[in-house]
Formats: structure tokens, C-alpha cells, sequence
């Protein structure tokens, strides 16, 4: 079994064009180069490429590079010719398969030479990422791309776009300080020009667009694996690599996706808006993803995470049988969110939450945990509901009739005491505060609503984590009653909920 295997089987879909035509144009003359070489790469930006490639609109492919987990290059590209068997979970619980044949070479960060010779080709038009929120950070992975964009400058100060598509906020900035931090330094030492840093600093020569990305590809799933095989595909067990990575030769992915790139690019780039991505400014960028983040998809995870973990669930597709669990979230993002929604323009809020509640959290493949959204909820409250709650104070609006929010304020205020409705102990994720946030609730008992006293205002009140003091505010208390009432023992949580979405 092989790559040929999943070629001639009936039920994948093959690349259609000349794929030993495209390796050579591409290795000659690289036009796209991309850092991480994981599985969102793979699994939606690589095959971002193929619609292009498939469809006549390009004839060079990306090549793929690898700063931190070398393993990945070694045991799952180099034994598949570079190609991924990309397999599309969709909401109905249907599947499309597809071998993704856009990556041309997959190279080591340890190829330094390869590396060289890529960013001093002046075809080259752009480098992209998804190398993790953390990999921006001054480090090995920044440090290579300050030697390697040196090496461009250098051979003529060729001009070149420089794109994270990693989904964290104002991820353009991000690469953009580093690199004019890590030149001033090395003009300041006497290791690189002055010109460098000027270079660096020139958006007609580099460019650092922002972007809003939107995919969900989840680990390798063992459903899957089961399913390839049943349609005779044998050779495609998952890897842990000696650094953790668990990876396999196919990945399992939603339907859904965005990508919303600022369209900044001096050298040129590939017509990816003809394969779904959306190009316009950097204000409609920060737009999309507001609309995401405080409206339209995460509020809605972290409201339902709680809940999910108070209530016992480990799936968030089985969250989404749950009546009450879907009333709290339909709530929060049809009837409270949308009048404050920021709407980009480009892309519909209602359509969007329309997806989210109809399609993606119930896909039945999606393994998604609650326990896992659940993490470092304090660096996420004053995004998904702090937002939301200034919007309608600064716009006059009534925060009485709020009901959904501050449920799922009171609820992660409940979740902190890692006792479930049940009455069962049970292991919060992790969280940069929780033993802060803990110690302001000790004493409180899940079946004794009289010893929460008045300890839940150290938490409302502090504007480090929901962005505003709530206690100013009519929220704080009416959080408070909630959380009492949540405080009654077993089931206490479950009539909570009903009793406020009714």
C-alpha cells in the first residue's frame, strides 16, 4: 500500500495536473514558501493551492518548511512524495477525500542552504506561517527568518510578503516587531546595516499582512482511520514524534473555513481569492475576527465548554443534544450578540453563527472536548463577553435583559470550585490565574449557597479579566443571584440554566 493506493481508489479524488511538471517549476522558481508544516497547513492552506493548480489558475506549488519538529518532514511527507490524503469531515456526517498533491518540497529548518538559495530567488512572492501564537516570540524559528529575510536583502533587497496565518490577534504585528527588533539590534552590534533595518521597515519591499483564519483540524481521529480503512486505505497509522507530535499521513477536517488576509503583498502573489480566501484591508481583517471572537463562534465555546464540563460531558458534539446547552447558546449569540455584532461586510454574522450552531459543533466527527476549550478562560472572558457587555453600555442598551452572559459568567464562577452539578470532583483545565481566582472563592461549597458571601466581587470587579469592573454595573449582582442559585446542591446548575433561558 502506498501513495499509488490512494490514487486509484475510487472514492479519493486525484490532483488534476501534472504534478512532476509542478515539483520542477516550483523547486526552479519558488513563488510560495510556508513555515510549519502541521496539520492546518496541510489540511486547508495546502489545499488552498491545489483548487488553483486543479482548476489551470497557477502552475507552481508551496514548499513546505519545518523549524521545530524536523520528525514531521522525515516519517510524513518524505515516505508520501510530499502528499497528504486530505479527508473532509462534513456536517451531515458525510466524508470527501482528496489527495493534495500542492507541496512541492518539504525542507528541514537544519537545510540551510536550500533555505538561502529559496529567499534569494526573486520569484519568490510569498512566506507564510502557522508556526503557533508562541512562535512569533523572539526564538529559533524568528531568529532563522531575520538570517534568511537578510540573505534577500542582500541579494538586491527583493521585495516579499511575509503572512501569518496563524489565528491569533494582529498576527502581522507580531512578525513584523520581531523582525524590525531583531535588525535594530544587529544594526546596533554592527552585524547588519543600517539599510537592513530599513528594509525591513519598507512596506513597498516587505510586506507583513494581517489575516483571520477559521479552520478546525483536529488530531488524527481513530473514526477516520476506521473509516479509510473500510474503503481499503491500510497505510495510514498516526506517529507520535520524539517531540509529542501526533500527526498521520491523512487529516481529518471540518468543512468550514476562513481565511481574510490583508491584501499587502510587494512582490505579487498567487490568486487565492479564487480558491475562497477573502483579500481586503487591514481594518476589515480586525472586523472579521471581532465579529468572531466576541459574537459569533467564541463566546459560544466558552459558554458551552462550562456548562459542558459542570454537566459531564467530554464531546462538544454530544453538548449539542443537550436542549439546555443549546438554548444558552443560541441565546448568547442570535439575541445578545448580534445587536452589538461588528459586521466586516464581507461575511455575514447570522450566516456565520448559522453554521457554527447548525453545522460545525455538531458535526459527528468533530472529537472536540469541552475540557479543552475550557483552558485559560481568564485570558479569554474579557474578549467573549467583556466585549460585548461595553458595546451595549456604550450604545444606551439595556444589559437587563441579558440573560445568556452572565449565565455563562456565573457558570465559569461555578466551573473554579471543580465540583460538578453532580457533586463529583473533577479537573479544571489549565489557567494562568486559577489558583488566584480559587483562592478569591475559598470557603465557598457547591451545596451552600450562604458561603459565597460576598467573594465573588473580587473576581467581577477586576478589569484585568473581563476588560470592565462588572460590580459598577447591574451585571455583578444579578451574576451573584445566579451563582447562588447554582450553588444548591445537585442538579442546582441544570434548573439554573432553565430557569433563565426559558
Amino acid at each position: 500500500m502506498g501513495v499509488s493506493d490512494w490514487l486509484n481508489n475510487a472514492q479519493v479524488a486525484p490532483p488534476k495536473f501534472d504534478v512532476s511538471a509542478m515539483v520542477e517549476r516550483t523547486i526552479n522558481a519558488p513563488v510560495w514558501m510556508h513555515f510549519g508544516a502541521g496539520n492546518i497547513f496541510r489540511g486547508y492552506i495546502a489545499s488552498l493551492q491545489q483548487k488553483l493548480l486543479n482548476a489551470g489558475l497557477c502552475d507552481h506549488g508551496i514548499i513546505a518548511a519545518e523549524t521545530y519538529d524536523e520528525e514531521i518532514i522525515e516519517k510524513i511527507y518524505k515516505p508520501y512524495d510530499n502528499k497528504t490524503l486530505n479527508v473532509i469531515l462534513c456536517g451531515d456526517g458525510s466524508t470527501v477525500m482528496e489527495v493534495v498533491a500542492s507541496v512541492a518540497q518539504a525542507v528541514p529548518a537544519s537545510d540551510f542552504a536550500r533555505l538561502v538559495k529559496i529567499f534569494a530567488s526573486p520569484s519568490l512572492q510569498m512566506v507564510s506561517f502557522t508556526i503557533t501564537e508562541k512562535g512569533y516570540n523572539r526564538g529559533p524559528a524568528m531568529n532563522l527568518l531575520a538570517v534568511l529575510m537578510h540573505v534577500r536583502y542582500k541579494a538586491g533587497s527583493l521585495p516579499l510578503a511575509l503572512v501569518s496565518m496563524d489565528n491569533c490577534s494582529r498576527n502581522g504585528e507580531r512578525i513584523e516587531n520581531t523582525m524590525r527588533g531583531i535588525a535594530d539590534e544587529w544594526v546596533a552590534e554592527g552585524r547588519a546595516e543600517k539599510a537592513f533595518a530599513e528594509y525591513l521597515a519598507n512596506p513597498k519591499l516587505v510586506a507583513y499582512p494581517w489575516s483571520m483564519i477559521d479552520k478546525i483540524t483536529p488530531r488524527p481521529s481513530e473514526q477516520v482511520e476506521k473509516l479509510l480503512e473500510g474503503i481499503g486505505i491500510t497505510d495510514v497509522p498516526p506517529i507520535v514524534t520524539a517531540k509529542g507530535t501526533y500527526i498521520a499521513p491523512f487529516v481529518n477536517a471540518e468543512r468550514a473555513e476562513y481565511l481574510v488576509i490583508e491584501d499587502a503583498f510587494p512582490a505579487g502573489r498567487p490568486p487565492l481569492e479564487k480558491a475562497g480566501v477573502y483579500f481586503t484591508d487591514r481594518d476589515t481583517v480586525n472586523r472579521v475576527e471581532r465579529m468572531k471572537v466576541t459574537t459569533c463562534l467564541n463566546p459560544l465555546h466558552t459558554a458551552m465548554s462550562v456548562y459542558g464540563c459542570l454537566l459531564g460531558y467530554t464531546l462538544i458534539k454530544e453538548e449539542m443534544k443537550d436542549a439546555d446547552i443549546v438554548a444558552l447558546i443560541r441565546r448568547l449569540g442570535y439575541d445578545e450578540g448580534l445587536p452589538v455584532v461588528t459586521d466586516p461586510g464581507i461575511i455575514s454574522p447570522k450566516a456565520f453563527i448559522d453554521e457554527v450552531i447548525n453545522e460545525r459543533l455538531p458535526n459527528p466527527f468533530m472529537p472536540d472536548d469541552p475540557r479543552r476549550i475550557a483552558t485559560d478562560t481568564s485570558q479569554k472572558v474579557g474578549i467573549r463577553f467583556g466585549e460585548t457587555i461595553k458595546s451595549y453600555i456604550e450604545q444606551g442598551r439595556d444589559t437587563t435583559k441579558l440573560a445568556a452572559i452572565p449565565l455563562a459568567i456565573a457558570g465559569w464562577l461555578r466551573y473554579l470550585l471543580a465540583v460538578n452539578d453532580e457533586g463529583e470532583p473533577m479537573t479544571l483545565s489549565s489557567d494562568p490565574l486559577l489558583s488566584e481566582l480559587q483562592a478569591k472563592l475559598a470557603g465557598v461549597k457547591w451545596d451552600d449557597a450562604s458561603t459565597l458571601g460576598g467573594k465573588a466581587k473580587g473576581i467581577l470587579s477586576d478589569a484585568r479579566v473581563f476588560g470592565l469592573d462588572l460590580t459598577a454595573t447591574e451585571l455583578g449582582a444579578r451574576i451573584e443571584d445566579i451563582l447562588r442559585k447554582e450553588l444548591r446542591g445537585k442538579w442546582s446548575v441544570r434548573r439554573t440554566l432553565r430557569e433563565y433561558l426559558v
